[in-house]
């Protein structure tokens, strides 16, 4: 087991890495990261507000990152070794381990888009959804700058130092301008917590093969019925902000809010109001009282 907290759950076929946070009586909300991004890219500080709030606050390594379960394959030649679809099941398996009927379901990046796939296939099992500097699948919007595709596809160096450099580098690209100042010194503790953590790259090739083959969710997103907020942050130039305004666009009654200084991250500074707007957006269900608490700051 490992020394942390934290334990594993059986779903799908695989082991999940996950922590049960929060309130523990409290109305389930189920955070799901991006694309090679452990489950510790969730601030803490947003999840005990979260809790705080009076939310079970659960957050996991998908599979092939972190702590969790890395699928290997025979051979090389049969990309992808499984859809983003199969990341959504071993999400509603994590849920099924925890006994949760529901949750409302946070995701951020390739976390957004399980997220929405969830919602898609198990509308039952989503109180609310919140998709996070996402996209549709749509390959005309949200798509990346070329600095941000050439970054993200260069190898990263197995060399501790060389990787840590190389992560921060893309923390650097990909997240907010503004607030790059301010953001230095945490997103260089990322990358090396990241990288002491769980060093596994080809667990980002296979993760990437299954967003790059993932089909057009707009049709499907048009048939959701559950309280919807979408995020996203015009420096984002990972997942152009087009993505989210069309997520925002294909999903009814969903609300919609950008972050001019916000790019392909949670930069600190904004930790209040996403905090904020992720339990309004809870609350447009929640029974009067059900959930109630401080916010950070």
């Amino acid at each position: 087991m490992p020394d942390e907290p934290g334990a594993y759950a059986s779903a799908n076929g695989i082991q999940l890495w996950y922590r049960d946070e929060g309130k523990s009586d409290g109305e389930p909300l189920l955070l799901i990261m991006g694309l090679n991004s452990q489950l510790i890219l969730w601030p803490d500080e947003i999840v005990a507000a979260l809790g705080e709030h009076g939310f079970r606050v659960i957050r996991f390594d998908n599979r092939d990152c972190g702590l969790s379960s890395r699928i290997k394959s025979d051979t090389d030649d049969r990309p992808p070794l499984y859809h983003l679809a199969d990341m959504a099941e071993d999400t509603v398996g994590l849920l099924d381990h925890l006994g949760i009927e529901q949750a409302h379901v946070v995701g951020a990046s390739m976390g957004g888009m399980i997220a929405q796939l969830v919602a898609i296939h198990h509308p039952g099992r989503v109180r609310t959804l919140c998709s996070i500097m996402s996209t549709t699948g749509n390959p005309l919007v949200g798509q990346p700058s070329e600095e941000a595709r050439e970054k993200l596809l260069a190898p990263t160096p197995d060399d501790r130092d060389e990787a840590i450099e190389h992560i921060t580098d893309i923390f650097r690209v990909i997240g907010s301008k503004t607030h790059a100042d301010a953001e230095e010194a945490r997103r260089r503790h990322l990358a090396e917590a990241s990288y002491d953590r769980s060093f596994y790259p080809q667990g980002t090739k296979n993760q990437f093969a299954a967003i790059l083959h993932a089909r057009n969710r707009t049709a499907d997103l048009g048939r959701l019925t559950m309280p919807t907020l979408v995020i996203h942050g015009a420096e984002d130039s990972l997942i152009n902000i087009t993505g989210g305004q069309a997520t925002h666009k294909a999903i009814p009654g969903s609300e919609y809010t950008p972050h001019a200084d916000m790019g392909h991250d949670l930069p600190e500074v904004l930790w209040p109001k996403l905090v904020d707007d992720i339990v309004a957006n809870a609350h447009r269900t929640a029974e009067p009282d059900a959930v109630s608490g401080n916010t950070i700051g």
